[in-house]
């Protein structure tokens, strides 16, 4: 017997039985050998880790764009704050924390540049829609690794495909990441606002902290706690009503008071411009993008499809530069 091996015989005697066994996942669209040390799942973590759009998420805008300061979330700061949360919830049920975690890691993986802003610019612009849950699993799945992908496990991708509220994953584990998404991105983002001067902590209403807590460590603390004590011994995942319905209530307030605020939001017509033009540009010339998304073209798949997966992989950075470089004329000299 393996490692791997003892791994997966280890999670038969310690988990519970509503948990996602790695021994008894649904597998991967092409079949690979196994590895000898790490069960399906502890791969699947590792190869997002090591992918080039995790990388990306470090230079992707969470809320604030462009924030002038060090502590602002970015999109894998935010990442690894739903990574941790899930953990802790998995570990407390005794779930697959490698499952959980492999989902959390790649939960935002095909976010565009300039956060939900990008994301709506494109939705609008390409005929079949964009959402960046979808965009996730056509990286995992088609462009990472030039085209082949990272040929995850069903499980992680369908965990992807459905953290968002609207969606319904087939995992305990995806549900874990879910609820954990939620709570991280309202209180870090509550969090942000603070900092950026746009809220106080006195600016919450009192009927939301009185039930959740007065500060980021006791809201995380109250909900990750209901989320355990509400779900034990349950093949679900779920939160107690009261606890629901304050949280719902704190992300109302959050997109009255931030996620819509002049001062929060202030630069996203010109992001929303940024995205608009080069979608424009590169459709006009898909000569001019890189070839592994001109190639894209050759394969059957429309122009519009190949421009949107070009733009989404771009950081902020990215995009901003290369709009500089194609609209603004550079100061000519002979030297």
């Amino acid at each position: 017997m393996n490692i791997r091996e003892r791994l997966e015989q280890r999670e038969h005697e310690i988990l519970s039985p509503y948990a996602g066994f790695s021994d008894m996942s649904k597998g991967r669209e092409r079949y690979e050998v196994p590895c000898d040390i790490r069960t399906e799942y502890q791969r699947d973590r590792d190869r997002i880790i090591h992918c080039k759009a995790f990388r990306r998420l470090k230079q992707k805008t969470q809320v604030f764009l462009a924030p002038v300061g060090d502590h602002y979330r970015t999109r894998l700061t935010h990442t690894l704050e739903v990574s941790q949360n899930a953990r802790t919830i998995a570990k407390a049920l005794r779930l697959n924390e490698d499952l959980t975690e492999a989902i959390a890691l790649g939960h935002d993986l095909g976010h565009t540049p300039y956060g939900h802003c990008g994301e709506r610019v494109l939705n609008k612009l390409c005929p079949d829609g964009f959402s960046h849950d979808m965009q996730s699993v056509r990286l995992t799945k088609f462009l990472e690794k030039d085209g082949k992908g990272l040929n995850l496990t069903y499980e992680v991708n369908d965990g992807i495909l459905n953290h968002q509220t609207k969606g319904n994953p087939h995992t305990l584990e995806g549900k874990v990441v879910r609820f954990s998404d939620k709570i991280a991105y309202i209180n870090s983002d509550i969090d942000d606002a603070i900092r950026a001067q746009i809220l106080k902590e006195e600016d919450i209403p009192s009927e939301y902290t009185e039930i959740l807590g007065h500060n980021l460590n006791q809201r995380l603390n109250i909900l990750i706690h209901d989320v355990i004590l509400s779900s034990e011994g349950k093949n679900n995942i779920c939160m107690s009503e009261e606890k629901m319905q304050a949280l719902m209530g704190l992300r109302s307030f959050m997109y009255e008071n931030v996620y819509y605020n002049p001062i929060a939001k202030g630069e996203e017509k010109k992001a929303a411009i940024v995205i608009e033009q080069l979608f424009n540009y590169f459709c006009d010339h898909t000569e001019e993008m890189p070839e592994e998304f001109s190639n894209i073209i050759r394969m059957g798949e429309t122009k519009e499809r190949a421009v949107a997966d070009y733009i989404a992989c771009m950081s902020d950075r990215y995009a901003t530069n290369l709009f500089t470089q194609l609209t603004i004329p550079k100061t000519w000299s002979i030297l």
